[in-house]
């Protein structure tokens, strides 16, 4: 798709309304134009807005530069280095705030070397940008909404178009074909057929990214309310091996025996509690992602006379090893992460003190939702979840008389037969 003469679609003629636009969307939006820049939304709060969806964020780009708009705004800090723009805080709401860009000089050797603070006109920022429906503008003088590229028909179609050469845009930044999954998956469009063709091929550019920089694409992917969605996109288009090669692996082996995994269950779990407004930890979701090889993993380790503790661990130790060459997990969540794991093998041993001193774990509720997915999946045995289950709920002292019960060793011993001590003689008395 090219960038041609814009379609400018007056107010009357479309659905977007101030009234939907946040109060300090609306302040920078006014100051800027006050201030004598040109000052309109763009991309994803323009899409959501045409669907009647509510945005997650506003974003606003002008002709200002940044330094400009520090000038207007004395709470705005810049940020970013591949980007560089502003975030103007009103308290904990931040609008971000980007000057005009235009396309970044190719070097297909090297994305990540791009120099993308090359500013520039309207039509360059929207030549840019990757899909038709992420060049839409609003421009807050007019009350107009700006299409560059067929953007409003592709909205109506339900169709994700990328602007420019697909094979292209894609070798720029090999990141945009987990964009086009996630668009795709959010908004329920069908890819462009020419949009979707070089994905499957040009999959394995996904090695180049930086693993931090994938990190952060993950969580978008999988953090937005529709992570089944995407990840059944993600393994049709062949992509999700090169994020997770060992699941994907081990998925396939998996699937072949028993087709339940645990990973589109703990998806199904994220998604529900992203909708009921609940928070979702990385820790617990990249746990799920990678579950699968440490389990398998494990296995073959105990199979070979290791404790079945030992195993996990080691297990744990080379998946996440060989894992961070593809995505980054910061140790705040690797910690966690192997810990949720760790305990999944306590859970066999209700002996003792061990269910107590498991019980006051601080991953403890974490672990145990692990298990409960684990048991939805015909993994482990259902009587073990409503043991801790039901240890949860009650008394100290039922507590113990449960503990008690499950111990195999819970049968009074026969004491042990004391020695009885020999008297030593006393000595002889003198004579």
């Amino acid at each position: 798709m090219k960038i041609s003469e814009p379609l400018i679609i007056p107010r009357a003629q479309h659905r977007l309304s101030r009234a939907l636009i946040s109060d300090n969307a609306l302040k920078v939006l006014n100051r800027l134009q006050d201030a004598g820049y040109a000052s309109l939304l763009v991309g994803g709060c323009v899409r959501d807005l045409l669907l009647g969806r509510e945005p997650k964020d506003f974003d606003v780009v002008t002709d200002a530069r940044p330094e400009d708009i520090k000038k207007i705004f004395h709470s705005a800090r810049l940020i970013g280095r591949r980007f560089r723009l502003a975030h103007v805080r009103f308290g904990r709401d931040i609008i971000e705030v980007a000057t005009f860009r235009a396309a970044p000089a190719m070097d297909d050797t090297d994305p990540e070397s791009h120099d993308n603070n090359i500013f520039g006109t309207r039509e360059e920022d929207a030549r840019r940008r990757d899909f038709s429906v992420n060049a839409l503008y609003y421009d807050i003088g007019d009350r107009s909404v700006i299409d560059y590229g067929g953007g409003v028909a592709d909205l109506e179609r339900g169709v994700l178009r990328m602007i420019g050469d697909p094979a292209r845009r894609y070798r720029e930044d090999p990141v945009r074909m987990l964009r086009a999954i996630r668009f795709a998956a959010k908004l329920g469009f069908r890819i462009d057929p020419d949009t979707a063709a070089p994905i499957r091929e040009l999959g394995a550019q996904l090695l180049q990214v930086a693993p931090a920089r994938m990190f952060e694409e993950v969580l978008k992917l999988f953090q937005g309310g529709y992570a089944v969605e995407t990840y059944e996109l993600l393994r049709s288009f062949g992509l999700f091996r090169y994020l997770f090669p060992l699941t994907d692996e081990s998925l396939a082996t998996e699937e072949q025996n028993f087709p339940r995994t645990l990973v589109p269950l703990a998806l199904t779990n994220t998604d529900a509690r992203v909708s009921a407004d609940k928070p979702v930890t990385p820790a617990f979701l990249f746990a799920a992602l990678l579950w699968e090889p440490v389990q398998l993993k494990s296995t073959a380790r105990q199979t070979h006379g290791m404790r079945a503790q030992e195993a996990l661990e080691r297990a744990a130790e080379e998946v996440l090893r060989d894992q961070l060459k593809h995505v980054m997990i910061p140790k705040r969540f690797s910690v966690p992460m192997r810990e949720i794991w760790s305990m999944q093998a306590r859970f066999e041993r209700r002996v003792g003190q061990q269910p107590f001193r498991l019980l006051e774990h601080k991953r403890f509720r974490a672990a145990y939702d692990f298990l409960i997915l684990r048991i939805e999946c015909g993994e482990a045995d259902r009587e073990l979840g409503e043991w801790w289950t039901r240890i949860q709920e009650v008394d100290d002292g039922e507590r113990r008389a449960m503990v008690a019960a499950a111990s195999p060793s819970s049968a009074p011993r026969p004491k042990a037969r004391r020695r009885r001590r020999r008297r030593k003689s006393p000595p002889a008395s003198p004579t």
